[in-house]
């Protein structure tokens, strides 16, 4: 039996890059509730939530039986004047996850705004600097031997389908795929998982509330106002069909991480064990019962 390579995400826990996006629990908490569950390979969280230093970073990861896999790297990658900024924050950023010994950066196009309650449509000319601004990235990367997943993420430049696509049509970069965040674009992860599997470097596991996904599709919804109505719930009690998106990797091949990300928005300190935690728990019992490893 050919057994998975799972890793836990913080967003999971709450913890997110947004300004106010809710209370912030801290790394050791974090990471000692993944530990309990058996999950032993973590996602970095936002810069600054892991200690920067990387004998520190190093430490606190060890102490918690926890490998770094990935980082979320979101950055302004269309607007020459805000990447000539921002790439030097980018290769910082690389650099500490590769202190960390991670092997994968989670690359997202922001909209230069705060959180991810926006869209934004680009130009010709934007879309250019944005693949060039990917290739630059990709080349940050290989420096330190690690590969970029793009991210396509609600409330980014590249969201919905069709955007992925002119992704996929006009940039070799690897994907990331985000069964969560491809479904609240208005896209089909299984289609995506199925017909670019050979693009598929990293991938990130959401369930989603369909109900309220279209309600943030439509306007009716904000994203955040969303996440706390419980629009990404436990793995198995959703609308995506995950079975279908890991059996087409299977068949395909796939090797890489699968990062238990279900998206939570806390108001306060959740008891030991409560919380996130009780999520998360059935969320990877569902993964590993569900959708056995192939032979």
């Amino acid at each position: 039996m050919t057994s998975r390579q799972i890793a836990g995400a913080p967003i999971t826990w709450g913890v997110c890059e947004v300004p106010g996006w809710g209370l912030q629990m801290t790394p050791g908490r974090v990471l000692s509730e993944m530990a309990t569950l058996g999950i032993t390979a973590s996602e970095l969280g936002p810069d600054g939530f892991l200690p920067r230093d990387p004998v520190r970073l190093r430490a606190l990861l060890s102490e918690h039986g926890m490998s770094l896999v990935a980082g979320f790297v979101p950055a302004v990658l269309h607007d020459p004047g805000r990447w000539a900024t921002e790439g030097s924050e980018v290769a910082r950023q690389i650099a500490n996850l590769a202190a960390g010994f991670a092997s994968i950066v989670v690359l997202a196009a922001s909209t230069g705004d705060e959180g991810y309650e926006g869209s934004a449509h680009l130009t010709d000319d934007q879309w250019s600097h944005l693949v060039s601004a990917i290739s630059d990235v990709e080349g940050m990367a290989a420096e330190h031997n690690m590969t970029v997943a793009f991210h396509p993420h609600y409330g980014t430049v590249i969201e919905r389908p069709r955007e992925i696509k002119r992704l996929l049509d006009t940039s070799p970069v690897g994907l990331c795929l985000d069964s969560g965040h491809i479904m609240v674009g208005g896209g089909d992860p299984v289609a995506i998982a199925e017909s670019a599997v050979d693009r598929i470097v990293h991938v990130h596991l959401k369930d989603v509330n369909g109900a309220l996904a279209a309600g943030v599709r439509n306007g009716e919804l904000g994203y955040h106002e969303a996440v706390i109505a419980g629009m990404y719930p436990i793995l198995g009690s959703g609308d995506v069909d995950i079975p279908s998106i890991i059996r087409a990797l299977d068949r395909a091949g796939y090797q890489g991480w699968y990062v238990l990300e279900q998206d939570t928005a806390l108001a306060e300190e959740p008891d030991e064990g409560e919380g996130p935690f009780v999520a998360a728990a059935a969320s990877f019992a569902y993964l590993n019962q569900e959708v056995p490893p192939r032979e």
